[in-house]
């Protein structure tokens, strides 16, 4: 079975036998893996020379671990199958958790905490059925040039059904009428004190209330839009609120200009906001459902949290819970809240729904089939989004991750013209500490010979502040070269 070489923090697949191998040996087996190859995209059939696993790597079985024909992806937990059915078996071999081959090129999961040492040199894109990235090191992702990809909006129908269920749990008491008839049941008086003890569980209906939507994404709008279909008033917040956004909202809904004035006169509060670390007065979301905010509430209002734990204030919270008779309805359970009286905490259910588990896996994989097929960058969380147009017939498209620094497009240009290459169209875009570079280009030099893309890679990939970088021509897989601390992986 393969195991693993460190590399300062990078892994290297390698096996028992690539230790000892000699070096003669593994340059012998490079020189054969570096071999010309002839890609076809239609038409007539350019002569492209570039290489593939012929330079960093110390392995023993590279003949066999370097098969060319098909992606690479290695799934964390259990995906839905009718997601990963988006991967056509033709261009794409599925492997699960336990697969020790280290060479994935793209990583699909949901709710496992990936490690920085699972992340190979062949990694060239992570996708998570979800939402929230947390549990990705997307920061350090970000500097090894890796793309970050979720699924936004994929659970935002299973998650919007569970907050109108609990503000039908926060307005009757049911959870607590439930456990007191299975008590009665057990006492043999459940058909004795049915009537009798419903005066116990009175509550409120919904309709006519006033319902506050504290932030307007996917999850929000669709509970907005429902809500209002309810017979509720609903007002809504969000300093992000695009024009997009705003077409789906109902027409009458009004929209606050802060958070204490949507919550001011709400019965029910809906909090659908991203956890960013840090304090609200540090640009973060920690705790911004905080005292000064409760202080506005309703005494009987019921706060909905579906979003994520640490956006409120627990001891603020239990404070006006221990007040009033305010209620507080969540999936995310809180030392301070779960076992008190005026509050139901609910497994982690949100995105819990088959439907919702099928969308979020299709939706990670159309994503990465877009990326390492085209290029296309959509739905990341640290790399720029990036429409592409259709590669024209016969080029070659390459791209570039580099670090967002001045100077770095003269760069790669440069390299291009050094080696006679006609860049028929190309896209540079950027966002925080990196960019992406997207260029198409002649597969011919101008005296018509076949251009020689094994030089110009290693020379792309070795400038400084490159991290990565792709020939998106051929064989799936293939011609992909990182810079991994000044050496030179492909």
């Amino acid at each position: 079975m393969a195991s693993t070489l460190s590399l300062g923090a990078k892994r290297v697949p390698t096996s028992a036998v690539a230790v000892a191998a000699s070096l003669s040996a593994r340059r012998a087996v490079a020189a054969a893996a570096s071999a010309a190859r002839h890609l076809s995209s239609g038409g007539e059939t350019p002569s492209v020379d570039y290489e593939h696993y012929a330079s960093g790597w110390n392995i023993g079985d590279l003949a066999e671990f370097t098969k060319p024909g098909k992606y690479q992806i290695q799934t964390f937990n259990k995906i839905s199958e009718k997601g990963l059915a988006q991967f056509p078996s033709d261009l794409y071999e599925v492997k699960p958790t336990e697969w020790e081959a280290n060479n994935a090129h793209a990583l699909l999961l949901r709710s496992h905490k990936l490690q920085e040492e699972e992340v190979d040199v062949t990694v060239r894109a992570i996708a998570r059925c979800g939402a929230g990235t947390n549990n990705i090191p997307v920061v350090r992702m970000t500097e090894m040039g890796i793309p970050v990809f979720n699924t936004p909006g994929a659970n935002a129908n299973a998650v919007k059904e569970l907050v109108l269920c609990g503000m039908l749990l926060g307005s009757r008491r049911i959870v607590d009428g439930v456990n007191h008839m299975k008590d009665l049941g057990a006492e043999g008086l459940a058909r004795e004190r049915v009537e009798k003890d419903k005066a116990m569980f009175g509550g409120r209906e919904i309709r006519g209330k006033r319902l506050a939507v504290i932030g307007l994404g996917h999850i929000g709008s669709s509970t907005a839009r429902d809500a209002h279909q309810l017979g509720m008033e609903v007002v809504g917040y969000d300093p992000g609120l695009n024009v997009e956004a705003a077409l789906k909202l109902p027409r009458n809904m009004d929209l606050a200009d802060s958070i204490s004035s949507a919550v001011s006169h709400a019965d029910y509060i809906s909090i659908n906001i991203p956890y960013i670390k840090g304090t609200p007065e540090e640009g973060g979301t920690h705790g911004i459902i905080g005292a000064d905010i409760i202080h506005s509430f309703k005494s009987d209002a019921v706060l909905l949290n579906f979003a994520r734990g640490e956006l409120v204030d627990s001891d603020a919270m239990k404070a006006f819970l221990d007040s009033g008779n305010g209620r507080y309805v969540s999936d995310f359970p809180e030392d301070a809240l779960w076992d008190h009286p005026n509050a139901v905490i609910l497994p982690h259910l949100g995105a819990s729904t088959e439907e919702a588990e099928d969308q979020a896996a299709a939706m990670a994989a159309d994503t990465i089939r877009e990326y390492v097929e085209t290029g296309t960058i959509r739905n990341s969380v640290n790399f720029p989004a990036t429409e592409l147009p259709d590669r024209p017939a016969d080029a070659i498209r390459m791209t570039v991750v580099t670090k967002n620094k001045p100077g770095m497009l003269a760069h790669l240009t440069s390299a291009f013209g050094k080696e006679d290459l006609n860049i028929i169209q190309q896209i540079n875009h950027s966002r925080g500490e990196v960019a992406y570079n997207v260029l198409d280009i002649d597969p011919h030099t101008s005296d018509g010979h076949p251009v020689k893309l094994k030089d110009l890679q290693r020379e792309l990939t070795m400038l400084d502040g490159v991290l990565s970088s792709r020939i998106l021509f051929g064989n799936p897989g293939a011609g992909y070269a990182r810079n991994v601390d000044g050496q030179y992986f492909i």
